[in-house]
């Protein structure tokens, strides 16, 4: 559908010495050196939006769109066709050097008509057709992304494991050892290094502040009170590895006041966890 080089000799505002105009004014400006690339030059397309010079905002608004689609696109040379935004960057960039459009501005027919992409499913995936004033000027297929790995049922998890803690030791008062552990075991979970706002991480580290300031046990938030339903506070959770326990047990280990990592704490738990789960995997290899 789309031409690799604009095809300037059949331009019809040239042909009848119109003078190109900048788009979405309306007003006459003075004929530049280099014409306009315009959507006929490029796209199928008829009527006005055929004679519009292709605009930054134009090129922005399908590229958003575009962005928006999930999935994986199909490469044109494996039968996937075109996408319209680079065409449309690139023209909108040659336009606004040569003076026929502003920064910023939107086409007359676009601005009225809008720019839009639909999807449609097919096996495996969806077709995508991209309209600029109801005129097509892409069309494309997107492949599903794969379904995710399913974890090994038999493995435990970093949530399971500091369920566990809570089981084990869930009436101990929480303390700052306790809560970076507990902060290092969410982003684990979650494969991030950054934790999650409000989340397992921020929860223990406000108790330990609490407790910090508590004049009596019976006031301290205890770790079951944190750790209880623990997969189910995570945003996410994986099988623990033996890079998990490393990293939660330094995080114990350099916030206790005797650099020890504890019995029966968060980081014994996911290590026990790891080497359970590493067990598991040599005996089915």
């Amino acid at each position: 559908m789309a031409q690799a080089q604009p095809r300037r000799e059949d331009d019809p505002l040239q042909a009848q010495g119109d003078t190109p105009q900048l788009v979405g004014q309306g007003q006459d400006l003075q004929q530049p050196e280099q014409e306009a690339i315009r959507y006929g030059h490029v796209f199928a397309v008829t009527g006005d939006l055929a004679g519009q010079p292709i605009a930054p905002r134009d090129a922005a608004a399908m590229r958003s769109a575009e962005d928006s689609v999930p999935g994986v696109q199909v490469p044109e040379g494996a039968g996937g066709c075109f996408s319209a935004a680079t065409t449309m960057e690139t023209a909108a960039a040659y336009n606004q050097a040569v003076g026929a459009v502003r920064p910023g501005q939107a086409s007359d027919a676009a601005a009225a008509q809008g720019i839009t992409v639909t999807q449609t499913a097919v096996p495996g995936g969806r077709v995508v057709m991209e309209f600029v004033a109801g005129q097509v000027v892409g069309q494309y297929s997107v492949a599903d992304p794969p379904p995710a790995a399913e974890e090994d049922a038999t493995k435990i998890t970093i949530g399971e494991a500091l369920e566990a803690t809570a089981r084990a030791g869930g009436g101990r008062p929480v303390d700052r050892a306790d809560a970076e552990a507990i902060r290092a075991a969410e982003m684990s979970a979650h494969g991030a290094d950054v934790a999650m706002p409000g989340g397992l991480g921020d929860q223990a580290r406000a108790a330990a502040r609490a407790n910090a300031q508590a004049t009596g046990d019976g006031d301290k938030v205890k770790i079951g009170d944190v750790l209880s339903d623990a997969t189910a506070k995570l945003a996410g959770d994986k099988a623990a590895a033996t890079e998990d326990a490393t990293r939660v047990v330094q995080a114990e280990t350099f916030h206790d006041a005797e650099a020890h990592a504890r019995a029966g704490g968060v980081g014994a738990a996911v290590a026990t966890a790891a080497r359970l789960n590493e067990d598991n995997h040599l005996g089915d290899a």
